[in-house]
């Protein structure tokens, strides 16, 4: 059926469309689009990081690398640095304020070298966590892929840091007396369980730096305490037995999840650190607090997926 315009000319009448009267979403419903950017399902979220795995462990190699490309000793420095923050520790707690006393030297110096570099893993960790959106900003608005591909990749890398620099861990242990046996095979499950502690940590942190960049500088002096209450250059129940200090106190102190871990660690690898020095039900607190932070943490970051990058 067809009409005149006023000009003359044919027109030609069109029948209604289906698609009339429909509301945008109904229509995106419809022709099943979907918001560019939004988050998928849980589930979903998963299967995307593992098909990302590869991106995820080339990205933690290349920042390692790149990490003390600039410098002359290299990768060197991985292991330097947490050896001369021990040493300096050494010289103020152990010979100045004589931290380690009713501890050997042959116990207190495995002791101290383990805690550093058992609690620079989470202190890097942590803040590499806090940085990993406003520090890959680019990345972030350019490619598509899941955020948190980012925090975990992190983690990955000072995983691997610390897999070297306990090479060095064990050098200083058998250097004082404290051959191989078969306990020290509980650093591996130890450290597994620290890693998801720590990669659900930096997913945490992740999410409040994304939002909060001035938190980056905030952080040094939230780890700084930390370290300080989780006994890394002293034993918690020595330093607190003589003190009138109430029981409740010392089991708050030692089990706070860096204590445990660098705690398990210690009794793995030295001899004379008996398990008289670790905290009650030590095991089921490594496991809860890596299942209770690292599942936490990534449902945490996820929540917040189509937010990363938006300003």
């Amino acid at each position: 059926m067809s009409d005149t315009t006023p000009d003359g000319a044919l027109a030609t009448s069109k029948p209604p469309s289906d698609d009339a009267g429909l509301t945008p979403a109904q229509l995106a419903a419809k022709y099943g689009l979907s918001v560019s950017g939004a988050r998928p399902t849980l589930g979903g979220y998963v299967r995307q990081l593992w098909e990302r795995r590869h991106f995820i462990m080339a990205f933690s190699r290349a920042k390692l690398v790149a990490q003390y490309s600039e410098a002359k000793l290299g990768q060197i420095w991985q292991v330097a640095t947490p050896l001369l923050n021990a040493l300096v520790y050494y010289l103020i707690f152990g010979l100045i304020m004589n931290a380690g006393r009713g501890m050997e030297k042959g116990v207190y110096i495995p002791f101290l070298v383990t805690g550093i570099f058992v609690f620079t893993f989470t202190q890097s960790s942590l803040m590499a966590g806090v940085r990993a959106i406003p520090g890959n900003l680019g990345l972030v608005r350019a490619l598509h892929f899941p955020r948190a591909s980012l925090p975990i990749s992190f983690s990955m890398q000072q995983l691997q840091q610390l897999l070297y620099s306990m090479i060095v861990v064990l050098i200083v242990t058998v250097s004082f007396g404290n051959y191989p046996r078969a306990s020290w095979l509980l650093v591996i499950p130890t450290l597994a369980l620290q890693f998801v502690f720590n990669t659900g940590l930096a997913l945490i942190f992740g999410r409040m730096g994304s939002k909060t960049p001035d938190l980056a500088q905030l952080m040094p002096f939230i780890t700084r305490t930390w370290m300080y209450a989780s006994g890394v250059m002293f034993s918690i129940s020595g330093a607190l037995k003589d003190r009138h200090v109430p029981e409740w106190v010392t089991d708050v102190l030692q089990w706070n999840p860096a204590a445990i871990y660098m705690d398990l660690v210690r009794y793995a690898l030295i001899d004379d650190y008996g398990r008289h020095n670790l905290p009650p039900h030590v095991w089921a607190f490594a496991v809860g607090w890596a299942v209770v932070i690292g599942l936490g943490g990534f449902v945490y970051f996820w929540k917040a997926e189509e937010r990363y990058g938006r300003g």
